[in-house]
């Protein structure tokens, strides 16, 4: 079912209307698919180089620390075991590949899910194209304050990578700026409030249409 969204003005104004195409922001949300992107997502975010050492790999040891018999302790084999401090680590982690890949159309099911639950809980608004003469953190946040954005976590999807606006948004908290074409399921899930630009509508549509 399509959805028509007004496009506002930086000064957030109405400029007109806008019809959500259907096959992206009109599907029954699949919450299975949406969690398995959400769970690839963070697994491939992680650099899995975390490790410990075992008793083979700490400094010293190799030494029996005193004969097997006759002492009325408990036999030893090396001061380095992982019950001794100074010891290696009995099943510690290892460096490990946690990467995980989803296949092409889970991952656009998965996208187009999480854009129509936004557009079903009206968290989703169009603004006119973000033109900024200058750097200005005051102007990015008075353009975000227009369209009713204030405090919310929010996702600011651009068409094409613009220098000005994104050293405009970086001191603005819970603000990320994305681009069309790298949209995923995470950033939008995450997200209170998703702000795309007429132009970044249009390239969300060819790059993830049907």
């Amino acid at each position: 079912m399509s959805k028509a969204l007004a496009v506002t003005t930086k000064e957030g104004q109405k400029k007109k209307d806008v019809t959500l195409p259907a096959f992206l922001f009109g599907i029954e949300p699949n919450e299975h698919v949406m969690h398995e992107a959400v769970r690839t997502y963070l697994a491939n975010q992680r650099s899995g180089t975390v490790k410990t050492k075992t008793r083979s790999e700490v400094s010293g040891g190799g030494r029996k620390p005193w004969r097997q018999k006759g002492t009325g302790r408990a036999r030893i084999g090396s001061s380095r075991v992982a019950h001794w401090r100074g010891g290696g680590l009995a099943f510690g982690p290892r460096p490990r590949d946690h990467s995980m890949r989803l296949p092409k159309k889970m991952r656009r099911l998965a996208l187009r899910s999480a854009l129509s639950s936004k557009a079903a809980m009206d968290e989703i608004r169009i603004i006119e194209d973000i033109v900024l003469t200058s750097v200005s953190t005051k102007e990015m946040a008075g353009i975000l304050k227009s369209v009713g954005i204030v405090g919310q976590k929010a996702l600011l999807v651009m068409k094409d990578t613009d220098k000005t606006v994104l050293m405009s948004s970086r001191n603005i908290r819970n603000l990320k700026v994305g681009l069309a074409r790298e949209l995923n399921t995470y950033d939008l899930l995450h997200a209170e409030i998703v702000v795309m630009t007429e132009s970044a509508l249009g390239a969300v549509e060819e790059v993830f249409g049907e």
